[in-house]
């Protein structure tokens, strides 16, 4: 099974949908700026999410086609307004929205995308009890990644930082939104709610792993491969779990929250961070988050759909990027 291929077959109706759903009207240039995220592609792993979940559970991907769609616009909304809060410059190798149409159109932009998201999901030819469980929790889910990353913001201003919180942060920011898409394909398939229960963990404990090894990914991968600096975390003082173990066992960075650094200095921060077994145990931690969130999957019948869901956990901790 070539898993990028699979997505991409699901992925390519998703991009269809966000035109058909999101189509550019007055004004054109909101609009526009509104497509220009999703429009620039990406990994499409949560939408496809959505309609795994929905294949595994017997339905198909017509059923919930807008429900992926309305993922994904959630998602770059999130994005369109992290770069503005981050300063970041590029996204997906293009000038980030706010570069390109300043700040507060990006943020209408955003907000378009928030707001559409739910037009969309409201409009479903489905059951509307499941129509709305999925709109409650998708709802719940923005506002607790808006928690997640006050939390990621305030820790920029804390000393410490425990494992436990940085974890907290890590699940509200980024884990609840696969959670969210595993369980919204489950129910407007028609999977009986015990079921779309698991269907959340599962998406939660790979998200939580996704982002673990994304910090991973930061100081391991060569800046070629990565797109960006490497070493970023570092440097702006994150306060990643690979950091929280380093600074736990005394392990003293000098470029850490420097905002930059040469890089051989930057090369023994790493050599550091190895020595001490702090990129090891962010690596193994994010392992297990995998591992337990590929059990969560023990109550759905075998099926092709089930076998890509098990082989995107793997992903999380298996790509370059």
């Amino acid at each position: 099974m070539n898993l990028i291929e699979e997505i991409k077959k699901r992925s390519s109706h998703v991009d269809e949908g966000i035109s058909e759903m999101l189509p550019i009207t007055h004004p054109a240039e909101l609009y526009k700026a509104a497509r220009y995220l999703p429009d620039a592609g990406g990994k499409r792993l949560r939408p496809a999410a959505v309609i795994l979940a929905a294949e595994a559970v017997g339905s198909d991907l017509q059923t919930v086609l807008p429900a992926a769609v309305a993922v994904e616009l959630v998602h770059n909304f999130t994005l369109v307004h992290d770069d503005i809060m981050d300063k970041d410059d590029v996204r997906r190798g293009r000038p980030a929205v706010h570069v390109k149409w300043g700040e507060p159109a990006a943020i209408l932009a955003g907000d378009t995308l928030y707001s559409k998201a739910f037009e969309i999901i409201t409009s479903m030819d489905n059951d509307p009890v499941r129509i709305v469980k999925c709109i409650d929790l998708l709802a719940r889910t923005c506002t607790e990644i808006c928690e997640g990353q006050w939390l990621d913001i305030e820790f920029e201003d804390r000393s410490i930082v425990t494992e436990e919180q940085y974890l907290q942060m890590v699940e509200k920011k980024t884990a609840v939104l696969y959670g969210a898409a595993c369980k919204i394909g489950a129910l407007l398939g028609g999977a009986p709610l015990d079921i779309a229960d698991q269907m959340y963990e599962f998406g939660r404990m790979i998200g939580i792993g996704f982002q673990i090894y994304d910090d991973v990914l930061d100081i391991v991968t060569p800046e070629e491969v990565l797109g960006k600096v490497r070493g970023s975390d570092i440097m702006e003082g994150k306060k990643t779990l690979i950091a929280i173990h380093a600074l736990n066992a005394d392990v003293k960075l000098d470029i850490f929250g420097k905002g930059k650094a040469s890089k051989g200095q930057l090369e023994e921060a790493i050599k550091q961070l190895e020595d001490s077994g702090s990129i090891e145990y962010a690596r193994n931690t994010a392992v297990s988050y995998i591992c337990e969130g590929k059990k969560k999957l023990d109550v759905l019948e075998d099926s092709e759909a089930k076998e890509i869901l098990l082989a995107i956990a793997d992903y999380m901790i298996e790509r370059s990027h």
